[in-house]
């Protein structure tokens, strides 16, 4: 099977507020809602994005931080003709998400960050606009 590259927005939602340290950026107040981070993976986004949604890892990436104490998360990806992980997080903007956390995911970009709060109709519309679809694991019924 060949390596599929692409970009990603992976959602990942608190039931309540948590102040989390994320590495090098310092402690910050999440409050309870829905964050969407835009990355990308093309070294293969089916690895990248099931580690990301995995809880049980070695924290990497700044996005590590927040996915192993998270309630819930999910992915939508970009593939096979992947938007750059920069556009995503512009698209992600124009729906109405905030950035949250300068420097966050975004150390090889001039972004301001790579993570937005955002409520469910900002998600829709930025899923719908960016045309992602739902990742499932490969290999299970209606695999992307």
């Amino acid at each position: 099977m060949s390596v599929r590259r692409g970009t990603y927005a992976l959602f990942v939602t608190f039931g309540h507020d948590e102040e989390i340290s994320v590495g090098s950026l310092g402690t910050h107040h999440f409050r309870a809602g829905t964050y969407c981070y835009v990355g990308s993976a093309m070294g293969g986004i089916d690895q990248r994005v099931m580690r990301h949604l995995a809880h049980d890892k070695k924290l990497r990436w700044h996005i590590d931080y927040l996915t192993v104490r998270c309630d819930s998360s999910e992915a939508w990806i970009s593939y096979p003709d992947p938007i750059s992980e920069c556009q995503l997080g512009r698209i992600a903007a124009d729906c109405g998400g905030v950035a949250e956390m300068e420097g966050f995911g975004c150390s090889d970009c001039g972004c301001r960050s790579h993570l937005y709060r955002m409520d469910a109709p900002q998600k829709a519309a930025m899923i719908q606009r960016a045309r992602l679809s739902f990742f499932r694991m490969p290999g299970t019924a209606g695999a992307t």
